[in-house]
């Protein structure tokens, strides 16, 4: 499946579809229009731009985030970015629409982020 976003970081897919099912790789907060322009700085803006991103990515194959069924969010920090990262992801959604979720904390996430957010769709 071809879907847009920001220049992978690996070699991978940004979305993959099975019976329906959409897969969404890990977004990271890299702008789409400049990739080699420093990471926002901060939880609340890198959360932002790696949501965009995934909103990008959905669009890009016909989806919103309407359509998302689980997430999984990674954080560096997790104690210190938890609360911040929470209150600006919960903004993307309807209130009493949110999907399924499981945050962890990490050691460490490419290109030095902070937060790292992947995604399961599920096509009407």
């Amino acid at each position: 499946m071809i879907a847009s976003g920001p220049r992978p970081v690996a070699p991978f897919s940004h979305a993959v579809e099975a019976d329906g099912w959409v897969f969404v790789t890990g977004q990271m907060p890299t702008d789409p229009a400049a990739p080699d322009a420093p990471l926002p700085e901060g939880i609340e803006a890198q959360t932002r731009r790696v949501m965009d991103n995934l909103k990008l990515v959905l669009a890009g194959i016909g989806l919103g985030l309407e359509n998302v069924t689980f997430v999984r969010i990674y954080l560096t920090a997790f104690e210190r970015d938890y609360a911040a990262m929470n209150a600006t992801y919960q903004g993307y959604f309807e209130p009493g629409k949110l999907p399924g979720r499981t945050t962890v904390g990490v050691t460490a996430l490419a290109v030095g982020a902070l937060v790292e957010i992947d995604l399961i769709a599920r096509r009407p």
